[in-house]
């Protein structure tokens, strides 16, 4: 394992503001933003034979399962880092709650995320996991799909995640060592009618991971999913409280899942394993086995 910086904790540096690192005046603050955000860093230190400190970043951390990610790895005495598009509120939030690290960044800019990463590593060091988190849904039919809509959701739920795997791939090949977890759906696994632009960007990314794994496993980097099922978040809002209890109907579990469920499994494959990679895990109650 590698070791972590040594955590800055003299008075000076006591109160770390929220993502100071850099002055990026070059770039588009509507792809990548810097903003004050008094956060207090609690740190434990990491000494030789205890608890490993790993660098974890969460892309799209602000919200639903994103978010229940970051705080799990933070409960658990991890260095984690997370990047958000517009949810300013729920970012700072969560990281006066946690700890975590927050970048305000654009994941479909190609500067942006490269400059993320940076300002993450220059944080907390090399990073150890990415976990793709970010994704957007739509609700209708196939031939109401307009163009925009439909790149707009390759942009989000593929090109961000290409962005972030290539900008940190690089530093965890040089280590010989890495893990990389996208979030992917159930329904990229069996589709869902009146959502296949959602459905055909998880697709996607489960192939991806497939894909990957098998490249960079000499490399000793471990590429994984998580395709949850049906899980109580923002993301089944349009739902109303009857249509719920209809689909909890069809799960053999009789429930939506939780997000705080996914994160542990999220946390299995990061922190625990070390033999899995190229496969999909899913979470979701039954409903497909």
């Amino acid at each position: 394992m590698r070791n972590n910086p040594k955590p800055q904790t003299d008075e000076k540096n006591r109160h770390l503001p929220g993502a100071f690192l850099f002055l990026l005046s070059s770039v588009d603050k509507s792809s990548f933003c810097v903003y004050t955000m008094d956060v207090h860093f609690i740190f434990v230190t990491h000494q030789k034979g205890e608890h490993y400190m790993a660098h974890i970043f969460v892309a799209g951390g602000s919200r639903g399962i994103g978010a229940a990610i970051v705080t799990y790895f933070c409960t658990q005495g991890h260095h984690v880092s997370f990047t958000y598009k517009t949810s300013h509120a729920q970012a700072e939030t969560l990281a006066r709650a946690t700890g975590a690290f927050p970048i305000c960044a654009d994941g479909q800019d190609e500067q942006a995320v490269s400059m993320a990463v940076s300002s993450a590593m220059a944080r907390f060091g090399d990073i150890d996991c990415l976990i793709n988190s970010a994704g957007i849904s739509s609700f209708q039919l196939f031939q109401d799909v307009t163009t925009a809509e439909w790149e707009e959701m390759m942009n989000t739920n593929l090109r961000a995640p290409f962005f972030y795997i290539r900008a940190c791939l690089p530093h965890m090949i040089a280590k010989k060592q890495g893990s990389i977890i996208n979030i992917s759906s159930i329904w990229g696994m069996v589709g869902a009618s009146c959502e296949v632009l959602y459905s055909t960007t998880k697709a996607a990314l489960i192939g991806m991971t497939k894909a990957l794994a098998q490249e960079v496993a000499p490399s000793g980097i471990r590429v994984n999913c998580i395709a949850p099922g049906v899980i109580e978040t923002a993301m089944n809002d349009h739902l109303d409280a009857e249509s719920k209890e209809a689909l909890a109907e069809q799960i053999p579990m009789g429930r939506f899942g939780t997000a705080q469920e996914v994160a542990k499994m999220v946390y299995y494959f990061a922190m625990e394993d070390t033999y899995t990679t190229g496969q999909v895990l899913s979470p979701n109650g039954g409903l497909v086995v």
